[in-house]
């Protein structure tokens, strides 16, 4: 009786065909926020997954649409919901990439392009894993779903109306989401939720333009002073919060997932010298209570008058301030929102607080018993013990499958730790892009055994 290829076999075999393939998407452009080439790039994932053999249609929103795919051979079989996004990031500075954004190029072991990293090398990954275990094992064991936005990059804006809007077609077991950065360590994690985003902005005006300090100052009120005297009744220099009621409905970490936090590598000096910052003094099991279990209350940005060479002796007309306050499961971003434009209104009323955006957080428990066939396919795939974070330290709209869809969820990124996907240089290894694939063999494999 002749053997059957493994999966790896079936990937390396493979390798020249589906690294084209992902060339094919790197070429398209496909950037959400200047609706450039957005459509084209939706036709094309499309008519990617019809050469794999899924059944897929574009799905409107308000704004750029989702390609929905299916794979359904038994309607009371498990059913698994792989998620991504199309959309990109642009490109600039251009002077800053060595090979161009737009023409993918292997330099060392790596695949350069935009959208090599996030998201279309881990989206074709999964599209190409389906096509794998086919290829290896013939019919699925389970049932699969595709769910691939264009707007990712601007914040998913139309993401939850359009799963609020098809429940029934979405409904599905489990979420499986193959996005972000594989730990700094280069061992292969699983992240079980994420933080939550509020963006917003605190402005506040003096003079109706900006005046001579000499002739005006002591005179009319300088609105960079009032935005500082603001804050400082916002946040104490220890980092805590003084806004009546942030901290309220926080949920504690599980003694699980405490375990879990404590059990992940930490190098000081190494995570110090990647992300610039090599003063930093902190050991690992507050640097990953810090980065996932708690809110941050961050400046973004600040301005007012004049930041240029030299001097400009002026009282500035106004001062703006830009936040991103990063929240924990069960806080709610509009709840924040609301407290602190009360907490603005009582100390200062002549500041205005501008919301622009938000992003629930989101936290499967790691004590479901998916999330440990999830564990095993990965450890299989790998030949190694994944890592296991309770949340991530940035935002993804999880929530939308969580809260809206029910379903629990789970992320595994499949690009390297070191990717740069927004800036110049995005890359993924060409050995994390094949590994992704079979990983996803090894999930899909693992999850039919499931009863």
């Amino acid at each position: 009786m002749k053997k059957t290829a493994s999966f790896e076999e079936i990937v390396e075999s493979q390798k020249e065909e589906y690294i084209q393939r992902l060339f094919t998407l790197l070429r398209q452009k496909s950037i959400s926020t200047q609706n450039v080439g957005i459509r084209e790039c939706a036709h094309l994932v499309k008519s990617m997954m019809h050469e794999i053999g899924i059944q897929a249609r574009l799905i409107e929103t308000e704004g750029h649409p989702v390609i929905y795919g299916e794979l359904v051979t038994d309607p009371n079989a498990f059913t698994l919901l792989l998620y991504g996004h199309y959309d990109v990031q642009p490109p600039d500075p251009l002077e800053d990439w060595l090979s161009p954004p737009f023409e993918p190029t292997i330099r060392d072991g790596r695949i350069y392009g935009r959208g090599a990293g996030d998201n279309k090398g881990q989206l074709m990954a999964q599209l190409l894993g389906v096509q794998t275990y086919r290829n290896t094992e013939g019919e699925l064991p389970i049932n699969l779903k595709f769910v691939f936005e264009g707007e990712e990059e601007k914040g998913s804006i139309n993401l939850a109306s359009f799963v609020e809007n098809h429940k029934e077609l979405l409904q599905a077991d489990l979420v499986y989401t193959a996005d972000g950065s594989s730990h700094s360590s280069e061992s292969p994690l699983i992240l079980l939720g994420v933080r939550g985003m509020l963006s917003i902005e605190l402005e506040t005006k003096g003079a109706d333009w900006d005046n001579h300090s000499g002739n005006t100052g002591n005179i009319i009120p300088n609105p960079a002073w009032k935005l500082i005297d603001l804050l400082q009744t916002m946040r104490n220099r220890g980092g805590q919060v003084l806004i009546d009621g942030f901290y309220d409905h926080i949920r504690l970490p599980s003694k699980h997932e405490k375990s879990l936090l404590k059990n992940l590598p930490f190098d000081r000096k190494d995570v110090g010298e990647k992300i610039g910052y090599k003063e930093l003094e902190m050991n690992g099991e507050t640097y990953y209570h810090k980065l996932t279990m708690e809110p941050t209350f961050n400046i973004s940005g600040i301005h007012s008058g004049y930041a240029g060479e030299g001097t400009k002796t002026i009282v500035p007309s106004a001062a703006k301030v830009k936040m991103d306050i990063r929240l924990v499961v069960d806080q709610d971003p509009m709840d924040i929102y609301a407290k602190i434009s009360r907490h603005v209104k009582q100390v200062d009323p002549s500041v205005n607080v501008t919301y622009l955006g938000s992003m629930m957080p989101s936290r499967t428990s790691a004590d479901l018993d998916v999330i440990k066939v999830v564990t095993n396919a990965v450890q299989k795939a790998y030949e190694k013990e994944p890592l296991i974070q309770p949340s991530l330290g940035g935002s993804l709209p999880d929530y939308v499958w969580t809260s809206l869809l029910k379903a629990p969820s789970v992320i595994v990124p499949y690009a390297n730790f070191d990717q740069r996907n927004h800036s110049p240089n995005e890359n993924i290894k060409v050995e994390n892009f094949l590994n992704g694939i079979i990983c996803t063999c090894h999930v899909i494999k693992e999850l039919g055994k499931m009863k």
